[in-house]
């Protein structure tokens, strides 16, 4: 229903798609709807299209989630039935795949990648990560995942369950300092010099080993990717709120991917946040926070409200208790339909077990978190929130969000694809651009991805802020390498402990 508030001055906030390699992302079962096409999700055509269509739209980026194993907790142990049934984030493609053929077809849509930090050495990731941000002219993002599912951990570790929450977390911090070291302090901005006259292409006195040694890793380096001239670092993204995961967040995220079944409950999570990055030393605005969305909008609420009725008669509630074992850890099937659900321990995504089992700030009056009310919840908009009604009702209901919360901006998911994205750019986007709230363009064509979060201000937009911890990490090109060594020890003694 469409709120009543007072006009006022708007900041254009940031609205990215959020999609997965997969048949179902946040609304199992969909993929039977006669206009879905996310069966075509294994083709390049399916994303080369939804690329354009956002750059259309004037989105800021595509953000792909991705998972290491099938969702198997529910009805389990190591059950894919319900999971593979549904097509519940199942099966899973490499988002990093389908990236180069997107960025061809646009000039300004960034891409974030999800990769967790137990998949791979951080080497090899971090040449992987640096070829996209090459191929993409500076357009992407890492979004930092230390992985959920202990059928990812068996696959990846040798057999292995998933390590505790916390120790994971603290690997991540290790793998990250890895990456920032290879991106930022083994080439020294001018390292290459493609001189046909010298014949010289890249200068050895300015490539220098990184000689990292952790707890768990130890990385000489030098890398072997040069320096990208574009944004130098891909945008650090992280998606946990658990309090390990927020601090984390507050320390390194440029952006970070907070639920909140409310905008009270999201207010409260996103004031801690900041907070935590202002005791970390940051700029507590130079953390951007997203909240995930399924936006149903339609030129009439009946319509809107007819469309809504229809997905929901086609969602798969299996599928979504695939999707909340996998995420939590709890198998549903072990309560009956009308038991309240009670909090337990996790050692997967706390946030979202605290979500669904404990009463939180701006939860209805008497609302009883049943496994009913999970199961049907969940069905259609997953593990965020979904707004219903013509283009000024759902605009209002955003408004809101960000008036109550703070937010900087939503990360829209389907329910049919790419019809939902259809609805969004060509009904929804206008109204939040007569309102201020989305840009009528981008600034300049050929936006790398830090340019879409800060804006053009500055000495060097497509750098990281200099209150980030791995500012002071590069190698420029008017440092020695005297000059840099001197001042990267320090960093590394200020900053992360000397390593």
């Amino acid at each position: 229903m469409s709120v009543k508030r007072q006009k006022k001055e708007r900041k254009p906030i940031l609205i990215n798609a959020f999609e997965m390699c997969c048949p179902s992302l946040q609304a199992p079962g969909l993929w039977k709807h006669p206009q879905d096409k996310s069966r075509d999700y294994n083709t390049v055509e399916y994303w080369t299209n939804l690329a354009r269509l956002l750059e259309r739209g004037k989105f800021n980026a595509l953000f792909l989630a991705d998972t290491l194993g099938p969702y198997d907790v529910y009805q389990g142990p190591r059950n894919i039935t319900a999971a593979a049934t549904s097509g519940a984030q199942w099966p899973v493609n490499d988002p990093g795949a389908i990236v180069p053929a997107m960025a061809a077809v646009t000039r300004n849509l960034s891409f974030a990648v999800t990769a967790s930090t137990i998949s791979e050495a951080p080497y090899h990731f971090a040449r992987r990560l640096a070829t996209l941000d090459h191929l993409s002219k500076g357009r992407i993002g890492w979004n930092i995942v230390s992985s959920y599912l202990d059928s990812a951990s068996r696959n990846l570790l040798n057999g292995e369950p998933l390590p505790p929450h916390d120790e994971r977390y603290e690997k991540a911090e290790e793998y990250l300092e890895v990456v920032y070291q290879l991106f930022l302090s083994s080439w020294a901005d001018d390292a290459v010099k493609v001189d046909r006259e010298k014949g010289i292409f890249a200068d050895p006195e300015r490539i220098r080993e990184i000689n990292y040694e952790g707890e768990h890793f130890k990385v000489p380096g030098p890398f072997i990717c040069e320096p990208n001239p574009y944004q130098r670092l891909p945008v650090i993204l992280q998606a946990g709120a658990s309090p390990k995961g927020m601090q984390f967040a507050a320390q390194n995220a440029e952006v970070a991917f907070i639920h909140g079944g409310s905008p009270e409950n999201l207010k409260i999570k996103i004031e801690k946040l900041k907070e935590m990055g202002k005791r970390s030393g940051r700029n507590p605005d130079n953390i951007k926070v997203l909240q995930l969305a399924t936006v149903i909008v339609a030129p009439t609420r009946e319509e809107a409200f007819a469309k809504f009725k229809e997905y929901k008669s086609l969602a798969d509630k299996e599928g979504a208790q695939a999707l909340f074992g996998g995420w939590t850890g709890i198998d549903l099937n072990q309560y009956d339909w009308e038991q309240e659900l009670t909090e337990v321990e996790s050692n997967a995504v706390r946030s979202t077990t605290e979500r669904w089992t404990k009463t939180l700030p701006g939860d209805p009056p008497n609302l009883k978190k049943t496994r009913n009310y999970v199961a049907d919840s969940i069905s259609l908009g997953g593990n965020g929130v979904v707004l219903v009604g013509t283009p000024a009702d759902v605009a209002d209901e955003l408004e809101n969000w960000v008036d109550v919360s703070g937010v900087d901006g939503f990360n829209f998911t389907y329910a049919i694809t790419p019809g939902t994205f259809e609805d969004i750019v060509d009904l929804l986007v206008p109204e939040l651009q007569r309102r201020g709230l989305v840009w009528k363009d981008y600034p300049k064509d050929g936006l790398t991805f830090r340019e879409q979060l800060n804006g053009l201000e500055g000495e060097d937009p497509s750098f990281l802020q200099p209150d980030h911890p791995a500012y002071g990490l590069r190698w420029k090109g008017e440092e020695s390498r005297e000059e840099f060594e001197e001042k990267l020890n320090k960093t590394l003694e200020e900053r992360f402990g000397g390593k």
